[in-house]
């Protein structure tokens, strides 16, 4: 549950282009969300996705924010391009400081490796979890600076 060192910023944004995001922290607990949350929004059995202290992250373009109470009581918000309608980051009050970046917006997400699984109890029964990564019936309790 430890970050990931990258060397220099990171950067991404939505499929069309109205908005861009700037990235100056490493990436923190990278992993594979199996939540009913992302599985919904994504249209995907899971999404792979990392925290950064939200400070470190400077957005362009317009975004558009949508709210709900997940499972665990936690208010959780999905941030999103309002023309194409991708999904780049969100939010959550379990860890209000940090933003939750969903790698594959970045511009190159190939150097953000998952290190875990979280939400696994809600693992689709065709979605294996057979990569030797540590597997979480839910969220693990995550400590950060």
């Amino acid at each position: 549950l430890r970050s990931v060192s990258m060397s220099s910023k990171m950067t991404g944004g939505c499929h069309c282009g109205a908005v861009r995001y700037e990235i100056t922290a490493d990436p923190m607990f990278p992993g594979l969300c199996h939540c009913r949350d992302c599985q919904i929004k994504s249209g995907a059995p899971h999404v792979s996705a990392f925290a950064i202290p939200a400070k470190d992250m400077n957005v362009t373009g317009e975004v558009r924010h949508y709210t709900h109470k997940n499972d665990d009581g936690y208010t959780v918000g999905s941030n999103f391009c309002p023309n194409c309608g991708s999904r780049m980051f969100g939010t959550t009050t379990r860890m209000p400081e940090m933003a939750v970046i969903f790698t594959t917006s970045l511009d190159n997400p190939a150097p953000v490796k998952p290190g875990m699984h979280v939400f696994a109890a809600s693992v689709l029964p065709w979605d294996r979890i057979d990569d030797g990564l540590p597997a979480f019936p839910g969220m693990p309790q995550v400590e950060h600076a």
